[in-house]
C-alpha cells in the first residue's frame, strides 16, 4: 500500500483542506498521515487519519499582543518579518524532527509547508513530491501575484510578481530547511530557493480551488492541474447545537460575521463593530469569535454568538457571509451559493475579495483597517438588496459543488501506485 505523507502548517483555513484530501486518499485505499501543528491533532484524529506534530500551536503564536498588531495593521512586510522571527526561534527542533517523521514515506504532498525542509529531505531520499497549494503560486503573465493584486495587467510585471512573491516567502521560512540541509550532510542549497530545481523535474503542481473562481492560466505547464476545492465536511453523526437550531428557526437567515484565526487588537471594540452593522442594516446575524476573538457585549435577540462550527453545515443557512476572505472560508462560503462579503486583513485575502467582486458575487473588499459598522452594513445591504448578486451566487455555489477536487487529486496519486 502506497504510504502518502501530507505535510501542511499555518491557521485552520491553511490546514484543513490538506486533511480534507488526506481524508480522500485514504478512502481511495492509500496509508496516509499528516504532519501539522500540535493544535490540529484532534481535526487530524477525527478524519480518521494518522498524526503528527511538526512543531507547536499556531493559535498560542498569533494571540500575542504584538501579532495582533502587526497582523491588523496589514502590512505584509511586517508579517513576513514576524513569520521569519518566529521560524529562527523553532528551526531547529523541526529540522531535528522531520526527517525522522518522513521516513518511509512513498510519496509527499506539501504546499507552502515543504519550504520547512520537505523539499531537501524529499531531494535526499529521492521520495517523489507533489507541490499542492490553496493559491496560485506558478508565475503567470494572466494576472499578478496574490500578494498584489493592484497591479496593473502587464504580462512581464505579472510573472516578476510571482517571483517576488515567491522568493518573499522563501527568505521567511527557509531556516529549518537552511539547518535541515546542515545535519543531513547536504550541499549549501541556492539563496533563491528550490523553484528552479522542481520545475526540472516536472512533478505534478496541484492547485486546491475552483476553475470557476479563477480559471488555469493558458501559461503553466500541463503538470499543473486546478482540481478544484478540498473540502472537509461536519463528521458523520455531527449535531448542531440546539440553541442555534432554535435561533435558526425563529426568522430570516441571519448573516454570518467571523475572521476566522485573524486577530483584533480590541476584540470587543470589533464585536460592537460587528453589532452596528447588523442594526443598521436590519439583518439577523451569528457572530463567530473564532481565534481572533470577536467579543461583543449585551447581545441583542436576534444576534447569535458562536466559538466555531463547521461552514459546511451552517453557511447554507446564512443570507450572506461576511469574513477575512481566507482560501478556506472563502471557498466554503461560495459554495453554500450566497452572497460574500470579504474584509481582508493580510496576504492572499485581498486577492480573493477582488475574485469575489469581479464574478459579481459580493461587493468590492473592504480592508480591515478601513472597515466601520456603517460601510460594512453597506455592504450587507448592497449585497441582499440586488438579485443579481444572489443569482450569481447560486450558479457559482452549483458549479463549485459539482466538482470534486479531490477525487481529481487522487487520479493524480494513482499514477504513483503502479
Amino acid at each position: 500500500m502506497l504510504k502518502v505523507t501530507i505535510v501542511a502548517s499555518g491557521t485552520r483555513g491553511d490546514v484543513q483542506p490538506y486533511i480534507a484530501l488526506g481524508k480522500g486518499l485514504k478512502q481511495a485505499g492509500y496509508d496516509v498521515r499528516v504532519l501539522t501543528n500540535a493544535n490540529f491533532e484532534t481535526l487530524v484524529t477525527e478524519a480518521g487519519l494518522a498524526f503528527s506534530s511538526i512543531g507547536e500551536s499556531i493559535e498560542a503564536i498569533t494571540q500575542s499582543e504584538e501579532w495582533r498588531r502587526i497582523a491588523e495593521s496589514s502590512n505584509f512586510l511586517k508579517i513576513l518579518s514576524q513569520m521569519r522571527t518566529e521560524m529562527k526561534r523553532y528551526a531547529t527542533a523541526v529540522a531535528r524532527r522531520l526527517p525522522d517523521l518522513l521516513e518511509g514515506s512513498d510519496l509527499i504532498i506539501a504546499g507552502m509547508a515543504a519550504m520547512l525542509g520537505v523539499f531537501s529531505i524529499a531531494e535526499m531520499r529521492k521520495i517523489p513530491l507533489i507541490q499542492a497549494y490553496l493559491f496560485p503560486f506558478t508565475p503567470t503573465s494572466q494576472f499578478p501575484s496574490p500578494l498584489t493584486p493592484g497591479l496593473p495587467p502587464l504580462g512581464t510585471l505579472n510573472r516578476l510578481s510571482f517571483q517576488a512573491m515567491r522568493q518573499m516567502f522563501w527568505q521567511s521560512s527557509k531556516m529549518a530547511d537552511v539547518l535541515t540541509r546542515q545535519q543531513q550532510g547536504l550541499a549549501k542549497g541556492s539563496f533563491w530557493g528550490p523553484y528552479r530545481e522542481l520545475a526540472r523535474k516536472d512533478m505534478p503542481v496541484l492547485y486546491g480551488y475552483s476553475r470557476h473562481v479563477l480559471p488555469h492560466p493558458q501559461d503553466w505547464p500541463a503538470t499543473h492541474r486546478v482540481t478544484g476545492y478540498w473540502f472537509l465536511d461536519e463528521p458523520e453523526g455531527w449535531i448542531p447545537p440546539a440553541s442555534l437550531v432554535e435561533f435558526l428557526q425563529a426568522g430570516e437567515p441571519p448573516v454570518y460575521i467571523g475572521f476566522g484565526s485573524m486577530s483584533n487588537r480590541d476584540p470587543r471594540e470589533a464585536g460592537q463593530l460587528a453589532l452596528e452593522a447588523l442594526e443598521l442594516s436590519g439583518q439577523r446575524g451569528v457572530i463567530a469569535s473564532g481565534w481572533g476573538g470577536l467579543q461583543p457585549t449585551e447581545l441583542p435577540k436576534n444576534v447569535f454568538l458562536i466559538s466555531s462550527i463547521p461552514h459546511s453545515w451552517l453557511f447554507p443557512r446564512m443570507a450572506a457571509v461576511v469574513h477575512h476572505g481566507g482560501v478556506g472560508t472563502t471557498a466554503a462560503g461560495l459554495r453554500a451559493g450566497i452572497p460574500s462579503i470579504l474584509i481582508p486583513f493580510m496576504g492572499d485575502q485581498a486577492f480573493w475579495g477582488q475574485r469575489v467582486a469581479a464574478l459579481g458575487v459580493g461587493p468590492k473588499p473592504i480592508p480591515r483597517k478601513k472597515l466601520t459598522g456603517k460601510l460594512l452594513a453597506g455592504a450587507i445591504k448592497e449585497s441582499l438588496s440586488n438579485p443579481l448578486v444572489s443569482q450569481k451566487a447560486s450558479e457559482l455555489g452549483q458549479k463549485i459543488s459539482a466538482e470534486n477536487g479531490i477525487k481529481e487529486v487522487a487520479e493524480v496519486v494513482d499514477r504513483y501506485n503502479r
